[in-house]
């Protein structure tokens, strides 16, 4: 039995077998999961109905399995904060930098050969998607 709260066999799996600069995406219920990603990227499905899971759900047990570097959030047309941004801030901590994309900046960074993992979630917010890029494990 493991001792974490990440018991996903093919998370664990992709997780494990990326490092340092590679970079997962935790998708919205509307986000493109298979043209708006590198093709290489592993695809899991956790978006069993809309609101089941959220993006926060994932993103709270990923935190505690891989040191996050940085990551990208993707903002509306207007640029306006979204309450889910704040949420990944309070989440993730005020001292990991992000970058704010516009949509199709996000799936261009989205689809870079970094990407190895997609997470489809049930998230029904929009621009609720947010790209880790991985960290490295300190002492």
């Amino acid at each position: 039995m493991l001792k974490t709260n990440l018991l996903h066999p093919e998370i664990l799996e992709a997780l494990a077998s990326n490092g340092h600069g590679s970079m997962l995406l935790i998708a919205d219920g509307n986000y493109p999961f298979t043209t708006g990603v590198n093709e290489r990227a592993k695809k899991v499905f956790l978006n069993l109905a809309p609101g089941i899971l959220t993006v926060t759900d994932v993103l709270k047990v990923l935190k505690e399995a891989v040191p996050v570097e940085s990551y990208s959030v993707m903002v509306p047309p207007d640029e306006a904060l979204q309450q889910i941004h704040e949420e990944f801030l309070n989440i993730l901590g005020g001292n990991i930098p992000v970058e704010r994309l516009k949509r199709f900046e996000f799936y261009r960074k989205s689809m870079s050969q970094e990407t190895f993992l997609v997470i489809a979630t049930g998230e029904k917010r929009r621009f609720a998607n947010i790209l880790l890029v991985i960290g490295v494990v300190k002492d």
